[in-house]
């Protein structure tokens, strides 16, 4: 059981500065997000494509944005939970709340604070009857497989995800590496940088890795395990591609999720907020950024950053029942500067 004072479900960048505004005024917390990396929506759908509107920065990409925030957190040492999906909010007789996910983890919490986007991504499955049954052993979704030395790898997908996986098993040192590597694609275009798709080119010249085009259209086993794919190409001839272990990487879709049993009043699948406190129809659960409503939303980030930040100061008080709770800048309080690990200015 992680005992807290926040929970902040979401580790897309509104979520992360809600870490840092919850650290300013000292709140312990811990962060859960479905996804197995930080960063939210801009590191999936564009960690590379320009962001034009965050305050003081001309330009910067999804990536940069959550490379930024994490480090902007770093003073603050917050417990991070990936992979993993707020199953069970439940109030407790004194007060705090029980968070539960689907992987069995425990807080207990004094507040939440709902930072989840549109909803937990979740990915896209391949269409198979009867393959679910290898999920987290031989099939991953958007994840690499967790051994390949001497295995035949399949990578499933075109973005710059799949090619990035690919790429880092077709470079693995001779003692750890699979017996082969295939990126497989239903496209011969692939959506990733020029550079990592040149370096792909020269990887297949070089006989280290193999790119195919054609679709998944069937699979073999032998003795309960995955040993095969039925690949369908262009021309509908199907191969049979032999297979150890699979990633998928065919994209995400957001989806609600447990976020709608919670009992938190909704509206047009939003969590309906306060405007001082951005607190949800439940007190000391908050919600911010593009899962919150309220007359005036603006679905951008920086609207997410105010919320955050008026969020953590209404959560506060309920973190430290009868503790004054200071009003500090971060340009002249040494107890701030404390916190942040940098000197005071002279």
């Amino acid at each position: 059981m992680n005992e807290t004072g926040a929970v902040v479900i979401g580790a897309g960048p509104v979520g992360l500065f809600q870490v840092f505004q919850l650290g300013l005024l000292e709140v312990p917390t811990h962060v859960v997000d479905a996804l197995p990396h930080a960063g939210g929506q801009c590191m999936e759908l564009y960690p590379d494509k320009p962001i034009y509107d965050i305050p003081g920065t001309p330009a910067t990409s999804g990536r940069a944005l959550a490379d930024s925030l994490l480090q902007q957190i770093q003073p603050f040492h917050t417990p991070f939970h990936l992979g993993q999906q707020v199953s069970r909010i439940g109030k407790q007789a004194d007060g705090r709340f029980l968070v539960e996910t689907d992987q069995g983890t425990q807080f207990l919490a004094a507040v939440v604070i709902i930072a989840a986007g549109v909803g937990a991504f979740q990915p896209r499955r391949l269409k198979l009857e009867g393959i679910e049954v290898f999920e987290g052993g031989q099939l991953r979704y958007h994840a690499a497989p967790a051994s390949v030395t001497g295995l035949d790898v399949v990578v499933n997908g075109g973005d710059e995800a799949a090619l990035h996986c690919a790429l880092t098993l077709a470079d693995l040192d001779a003692d750890q590496a699979p017996k082969s590597v295939t990126l497989l694609h239903r496209r011969d275009v692939l959506q990733a940088p020029m550079a990592d798709i040149a370096e792909m080119q020269m990887l297949v010249a070089a006989g280290r890795m193999r790119f195919m085009v054609g679709q998944i259209t069937g699979f073999g086993a032998v003795e309960g395990r995955l040993a095969s794919l039925e690949v369908s190409d262009v021309d509908a001839v199907v191969h049979r591609l032999p297979v150890d272990a699979l990633s998928v990487f065919l994209g995400l879709s957001p989806k609600l999720g447990p976020v709608a049993d919670w009992g938190l009043a909704m509206e047009r699948k939003q969590l309906a907020v306060d405007t001082a406190r951005f607190e949800t129809s439940v007190p000391g659960i908050f919600a911010v950024g593009d899962i919150n409503t309220y007359p005036g939303k603006q679905k951008l980030i920086v609207c997410g950053f105010h919320e955050a930040t008026l969020a953590a100061y209404a959560a506060a008080p309920l973190v430290f029942p009868g503790k004054k709770i200071p009003f500090q800048y971060t340009t002249t309080s040494p107890r701030l500067h404390q916190l942040l690990g940098v000197g005071t200015p002279a």
